[in-house]
């Protein structure tokens, strides 16, 4: 590492204010120049698809995130009126709940309960957390985003006595998704237990007559707020998905359009010297072998930015974790993301970046700003705390390059709403062409639907096990002998485990007889 080497590596972006070190991957001379070809087709790419041809090509769809921010580009004037009627109904919508014309049984909604799950819960959780004023906003957000009884309970905890004061907002953009059904049943459930009508509570993001479309219109729902089938889950964080709860909580959502916006501007440019996502997703291939031979660690040294590991997560590893190519070809590629914050994870995970295996690279995220206002003196001369995190950032990363570990670096002004679009952007322009670059499909999810498939085979076999104990009360059954009685004898791990589930929960009247061996303890269900 020499400061010649950084001259070299460090790009500044003057227009928007982000800086991207890369100065600490040795990657070779002209290795740049060597990709200049296979750039040339993924800026192609990318340009098609910003112009609506068909890059989701599994599922016969556009993609068409960039439009969000941009919608004159949209590749018709249709598609452009929706996109700017939607954010002109969510700011209307936020205004007249603001203003008490859209109101609970007393008075105005001061909470907005976000169920949904993935990409329709990591992008409003993340930018929730990371523009949110506790005591300022102007209505506070809570989550439901797993189908976690206990969870749902903690967070109808979080409102308890507030239900009456809190308005719902029901995410998913094909209405099938179970988590998220599952979580509007809870919530319905609650409020009709609070003696309220929950109907008068919700509202629906959705794709146009979904099963939660039909739902929210015949129940008489508040409001309902489109999604579009070529805006995928992970990238829908600047349409109503994120939109709508950050305008709730009063958050700059213009702001954040702008800051995509202006980072679409930069990562338009079909030069890879000068683009900072064409740069980002050279790196990503350098240091994976464009195979993902590495995991990428992401340190964010800001305490707003705590949920941007988890957002990227998602973001890259269901985007660019696909078995087959866009031929056809078994590729299994794929980048493990995982992270937290600095310095916090320093006394966690960093003592094996530095000294364990070697088998990642890390990108910090530093903000340049500490806080609003001026800071406290900790020590003499002016120090701060602010300065300390700035230390432990800088030593971490010397610390690690010591040890040939490898680092990117990039540097915002604030933690802002403008800035969050610009990161929002930035990394989904990075995905785009690093998709491009080994020609996979970033765009589609089989390996999610799959999941869900089997989820569906656990619960049927569920309701097989349940109506054969009822079938047979007071009986005595081992695991094996009822999956052998199911005829489903190549089950019987699966039927195990239910019936360990059926046994601990309360109500589903089946009684555990436990034995030694394990695998001979009894399950019988008992009439009540």
């Amino acid at each position: 590492m020499t400061w010649n080497r950084f001259k070299a590596h460090h790009h500044h972006y003057a227009s928007l204010g982000v800086s991207l070190d890369l100065s600490r991957m040795p990657f070779p001379d002209g290795y740049l120049a060597q990709l200049e070809v296979p750039f040339k087709q993924a800026f192609a790419a990318m340009a098609a698809l910003e112009k609506g041809a068909i890059a989701n090509p599994d599922e016969n769809r556009m993609v068409g995130h960039y439009w969000l921010r941009a919608p004159h580009l949209a590749p018709s004037r249709e598609l452009a009126k929706e996109i700017t009627d939607t954010l002109a109904a969510i700011k209307a919508f936020a205004a007249q709940v603001h203003a008490g014309t859209i109101a609970g049984p007393r008075g105005k909604f001061k909470n907005v309960l976000v169920v949904g799950i993935g990409g329709s819960a990591l992008g409003p959780q993340l930018v929730a957390h990371a523009l949110g004023q506790p005591g300022k906003d102007k209505m506070a957000v809570a989550f439901f985003d797993n189908t976690d009884p206990d969870g749902i309970d903690y967070a109808i905890a979080s409102l308890a006595g507030q239900l009456a004061d809190t308005l719902v907002l029901v995410i998913s953009k094909s209405g099938g998704t179970v988590e998220t059904r599952n979580g509007m049943l809870e919530a319905a459930a609650a409020f009709k237990a609070a003696g309220l009508a929950y109907a008068k509570h919700f509202v629906a993001v959705t794709g146009v007559g979904s099963k939660l479309d039909q739902t929210a219109i015949k129940e008489g729902w508040l409001a309902r707020f489109p999604m579009w089938d070529w805006v995928g889950g992970r990238t829908s964080e600047l349409c109503a998905v994120g939109l709508l709860p950050a305008a709730l909580q009063g958050l700059d959502i213009d702001a954040m359009l702008a800051g995509a916006a202006a980072m679409d501007e930069v990562t338009r440019v079909p030069a890879l010297a000068d683009n900072p996502a064409a740069l980002l997703a050279a790196m990503w291939y350098w240091a994976t072998d464009g195979r993902g031979s590495r995991d990428m660690v992401v340190l964010p040294y800001k305490d707003r930015l705590l949920l941007f590991s988890r957002y990227l997560q998602q973001l890259i590893m269901e985007s660019v974790g696909k078995e087959l190519d866009l031929q056809g070809r078994p590729v299994n590629q794929g980048i493990a993301v995982y992270g937290n914050k600095g310095s916090t994870d320093q006394h966690a995970y960093v003592q094996q970046l530095r000294e364990g295996v070697n088998n990642f690279f890390v990108t910090f995220l530093e903000v340049l700003r500490d806080r609003d206002g001026a800071s406290m003196e900790v020590d003499a001369g002016g120090i701060t705390t602010g300065d300390y995190l700035q230390g432990f950032f800088l030593g971490t990363r010397d610390a690690l390059t010591e040890k040939n570990r490898h680092s990117i670096t990039i540097t915002v002004p604030d933690v802002s709403a403008r800035t969050l679009g610009m990161l929002i952007a930035l990394y989904e322009r990075t995905v785009g062409l690093y998709a491009a670059l080994i020609g996979i499909n970033a765009y589609h999810q089989p390996g999610v639907e799959a999941g869900k498939k089997a989820a569906t085979g656990v619960i049927a076999l569920k309701l097989k096990i349940t109506e054969g104990l009822r079938a047979a009360p007071g009986t005595a059954f081992t695991a094996e002998t009822l999956a052998a009685k199911l005829g489903a004898a190549d089950k019987a791990e699966h039927v195990f485990k239910i019936l360990e589930h059926l046994a601990a929960n309360p109500g589903t009247g089946v009684k555990k007889n436990a034995q030694s061996p394990w695998w001979n303890s009894t399950y019988t269900f008992t009439a009540k």
